[in-house]
């Protein structure tokens, strides 16, 4: 059954390449979901996340050709959606997304609180954070990227990455307390 699936995909992926529009159709819809989950995550709004998964597409479709099939497409994917997403809040953020923090961070007086939340009860409050905020947390947490990643991506220091990320825990421990998780 797996196999099938694969075949199927790369049956769609050669039908984009050579620019077919009916198979243009099945990876988009196909994908679409997936897509959405993962703008969802950097986007507040759903229109700017609907938009978001449209301008993914196009990219999808414009560099289907250099899709490397050995590697898994939605891991191919969900990095154009996450580039295209932040690509999307620095154009409409450009004067005031990310500020030079102050010199001295907040200090991480709990460290490990933020280990104690459920994956659920984050995501339930992350969309509380500060968009900033918010996007450097899931860079870091969610998809693994060290602070040089995240500081070359967002065109800000590393320091800045850091704090950042600090500021975050900081705020979601303050929104969802760890006694809370005792109870």
């Amino acid at each position: 059954m797996e196999s099938r699936k694969e075949e199927n995909l790369e049956f769609i992926v050669q039908g984009c390449i050579k620019k077919k529009e009916k198979f243009q159709e099945l990876l988009y819809k196909k994908f679409f979901g997936y897509a959405l989950s993962v703008a969802l995550i950097y986007n507040r709004q759903r229109s700017d996340a609907l938009e978001v998964v449209d301008d993914s597409f196009v990219k999808v479709f414009s560099k289907i050709g250099k899709y490397d099939t050995s590697k898994p497409f939605l891991g191919w994917l969900r990095k154009i959606v996450i580039n295209t997403s932040i690509d999307n809040l620095r154009r409409n953020n450009k004067d005031h997304l990310f500020v030079e923090p102050e010199k001295y961070p907040v200090p991480d007086e709990a460290p490990n609180a933020i280990s104690h939340l459920a994956v659920q009860d984050i995501m339930e409050i992350l969309n509380l954070l500060p968009h900033y905020l918010k996007t450097v947390f899931c860079l870091y947490e969610i998809e693994g990227y060290s602070h040089d990643e995240i500081a070359e991506q967002l065109g800000i220091p590393v320091s800045s990455s850091r704090v950042y990320l600090t500021r975050a825990k900081k705020q979601l421990r303050e929104l969802f307390p760890v006694n809370h998780l005792e109870e």
